[in-house]
């Protein structure tokens, strides 16, 4: 699937998601087979431009590209000036927000709050594409609530101002994340536009992964909750096969241990290890049985301390992750949580 010029191969997108998709976890996906990784969303008033959390959500260093940096506001000039301003930062692809139901997102008339005006809508989209010279993609819902789906009137909106590729979450902003997601309003849009389709919502694994693109005929598939722990799903996707639930301690360190360095060196020690603890404790919710039982002997697993049983472990690895303070700690933690989780895993064959 192509957006504008850039070749998106594999068709297979990590979703923008704020205080998620972080440089060092794009980089991550990317390296496990994403196609594509779109940026945490940056404000587009005037006051946020020079604020820390921009500058960090802007930085692109060392980046694979092509780079999809999302913007989110309600003020045609602001989303206008903000898409320049990111463009020249380095920016290949602007993404727009209008899927967010975030209620602090709604409640300034961004987000999904715009599927309610169609008109600010348009002068959004048209705002936008004649202020940059690089593709401008969108991310909507299905509508404001299941009485007011008009996910096909925008799209055509979106076509007619130029939109480079449409990225559709089956969900209203009235169900948040509840219940699950529908499949037909992307169906339809993909039926009856000429520009990419991406669909999104509930792709959870290669199974679900197969059924969406399948009924949807999307041209590409978006991931986001479910990469949260779970990186590896955009391989699982590409080998259409479950990889995620049988992978070794080992393969899971090569992986957790650096992302967390990099988060550590992205932010500094003390924001990193703030910042690590959410996705160690979701690292661990997907990859670490919550009622172990094992035989750990000091003597033979001599990289567990001694003071530390399969007992205490169980109950409390995730209150000790929490504890950490700084980097050291944070990785000594959890290090000898992988060393149980190897020797459990050990145990079962």
């Amino acid at each position: 699937m192509y957006i504008g010029t850039h070749l998106i191969d594999p068709p297979l997108i990590l979703a923008p998601m704020a205080g998620v998709t972080d440089l060092p976890f794009r980089s991550l996906c990317r390296s496990l087979g994403a196609g594509l990784a779109v940026s945490e969303m940056i404000g587009s008033q005037p006051q946020m431009s020079n604020t820390r959390k921009t500058q960090l959500r802007s930085d692109h260093q060392g980046e694979p590209g092509p780079i999809s940096v999302q913007i989110a506001g309600a003020d045609p000039s602001f989303m206008a000036r903000t898409a320049r301003i990111n463009a020249d930062l380095g920016a290949d692809i602007i993404d727009i927000n209008m899927g967010c139901p975030a209620k602090k997102v709604c409640k300034v008339a961004a987000g999904s709050a715009l599927l309610q005006d169609e008109r600010l809508v348009k002068e959004i989209l048209e705002a936008v594409v004649a202020a940059v010279d690089i593709p401008v993609t969108l991310k909507i819902r299905t509508g404001w609530d299941h009485d007011h789906k008009n996910a096909l009137n925008i799209a055509y909106i979106a076509q007619n101002a130029g939109i480079s590729a449409l990225s559709i979450h089956g969900r209203t902003r009235s169900d948040k994340f509840n219940g699950a997601a529908e499949y037909d309003t992307i169906r339809l849009i993909k039926s009856q536009l000429k520009i990419p389709i991406i669909a999104n919502g509930d792709i959870t694994d290669f199974k679900s992964a197969k059924f969406v693109k399948d009924y949807t005929g999307a041209d590409a598939l978006m991931i986001g909750r479910a990469a949260m722990g779970n990186p590896w799903i955009f391989n699982e996707i590409l080998q259409n096969k479950s990889i995620c639930a049988t992978l070794s301690a080992q393969n899971i360190a090569k992986i957790l241990i650096p992302h967390m360095e990099s988060l550590y060196s992205f932010y500094g020690d003390f924001a990193g290890v703030m910042i690590a603890r959410k996705h160690l404790l979701w690292y661990l919710d997907t990859k670490m049985p919550k009622n172990i039982s094992i035989n750990i002997h000091s003597d033979i697993h001599s990289n567990i301390p001694k003071e530390i049983s399969h007992e205490s472990r169980a109950q409390t690895w995730r209150t000790d992750l929490l504890k950490c303070q700084d980097s050291k700690t944070q990785l000594t933690q959890l290090k000898i949580i992988l060393s149980i989780l190897e020797i459990y895993q050990s145990s079962l064959l």
